[in-house]
């Protein structure tokens, strides 16, 4: 993201041009979730990661290699395919690895790789592209896939088999209500947040009055929120699953509200924009987990959809927040529309309450707080 402008007048097409880099990355893990998901399915776990990581490589590879925008554009969703596979797949072997009581820490201990990305690698790549040249940054990121492929070959255990139903029973696992309920509630999770996230630098500058200095350190306090906010959720959720995303999606709701009122106010718009980092993240490891206690029967498969659904919520959330306000309704107005998506999605959380069926495959001690 924080070289779109450096690709652009390397290829010499226009900022919102080279955007779609960004979105296409996006769009790519959405529709090559399921189909890598699939063609991984049967094989065994570390096996999977480590074609992925390969995928990887090769993506960021041809991204650094790339002789025109286009081709930078295929090595991108080359890139994407590997990404919903491998933390799908990633979130079973963590859940699998420890105890039922640690479940949801250990998935949290994962994606805490992608906000840690958000805090460090964000800014570190930005400033590694315009020190080096943006192809850099994808040399040092085919460096640290490296890494966390002789890290996998080293630490996960061999003994982590594949999925051993076939595919068509697992889509029909998938079909269920209790399955698909969740995958709603992350879509509309990521909406919430990304049709505020999308624009907060504009709405930070046209609204709040920050400097680009002052940007980039609400940036870093969101990035802090996020980070705390992946780790506590989950400690939450293993006592209490649907409490925790219950009582998330409140929070967002009201600090969401807040913003829309104290936006002028520079220290309050600091704080309100941390907790409300913590608050969006403190769903995504209970939502996941979730997602796999009640596809049992297809996690692989479900968990990677999951990300895909994570993804397309990002992508609606930017489009979304576009369509405001290009109809007028102004930066100020986004955080009360991603308050109005975290409801819809409190209001499907709750039916999950009211429907036996839609926890059923909930361990008891997640669903109702019992140990």
């Amino acid at each position: 993201m924080g070289l779109l402008p450096e690709v652009a007048r390397s290829f010499a097409v226009s900022v919102p041009t080279a955007g779609y880099l960004v979105s296409g990355y996006a769009m790519g893990v959405v529709v090559g979730a399921p189909l890598v998901a699939m063609a991984t399915a049967r094989l065994p776990r570390k096996t999977a990661l480590l074609g992925l990581i390969g995928i990887f490589l090769i993506g960021n590879l041809g991204c650094a290699l790339a002789p025109s925008y286009l081709l930078l554009l295929v090595a991108r969703v080359v890139t994407a395919f590997a990404h919903g596979a491998f933390f799908g797949i990633g979130a079973v072997v963590a859940r699998d690895l420890v105890p039922r009581e640690r479940r949801t820490q250990a998935v949290a201990l994962m994606f805490a790789g992608l906000t840690l990305a958000n805090v460090l690698g964000v800014p570190l790549g930005t400033a590694l592209g315009q020190a080096a040249g943006w192809r850099m940054t994808f040399f040092a990121v085919v460096g640290i896939g490296l890494v966390a492929g002789v890290a996998i070959l080293a630490t996960i255990p061999s003994g982590l088999s594949g999925s051993r139903n076939g595919l068509g029973s697992e889509f029909r696992a998938l079909g269920r209500w209790p399955v698909l309920l969740p995958m709603l509630i992350s879509t509309l999770s990521s909406v919430s947040l990304f049709s505020v996230f999308t624009y907060v630098t504009p709405f930070l500058e046209k609204e709040t009055g920050l400097s680009p200095h002052g940007v980039t350190g609400a940036l870093f306090a969101v990035g802090l929120g996020l980070t705390m906010g992946n780790l506590i959720g989950a400690r939450l959720a293993d006592r209490n699953l649907m409490a925790t995303v219950i009582g998330s999606f409140v929070g967002l709701i009201a600090v969401l509200a807040l913003l829309a009122v104290v936006f002028r106010v520079e220290a309050a718009t600091l704080l309100v924009l941390t907790l409300w980092g913590a608050l969006a993240f403190a769903l995504i490891a209970p939502l996941q987990i979730w997602v796999l206690e009640a596809a049992t029967d297809a996690p692989n498969l479900a968990s990677t959809l999951n990300q895909g659904a994570f993804n397309l919520g990002n992508a609606l959330g930017a489009w979304i927040g576009g369509v405001a306000l290009i109809s007028g309704a102004g930066y100020a107005r986004l955080p009360l529309i991603g308050a109005a998506v975290a409801a819809l999605g409190l209001v499907f959380a709750l039916s999950a309450l009211t429907k036996p069926d839609s926890m059923a495959m909930l361990p008891s001690g997640q669903a109702s707080g019992q140990e």
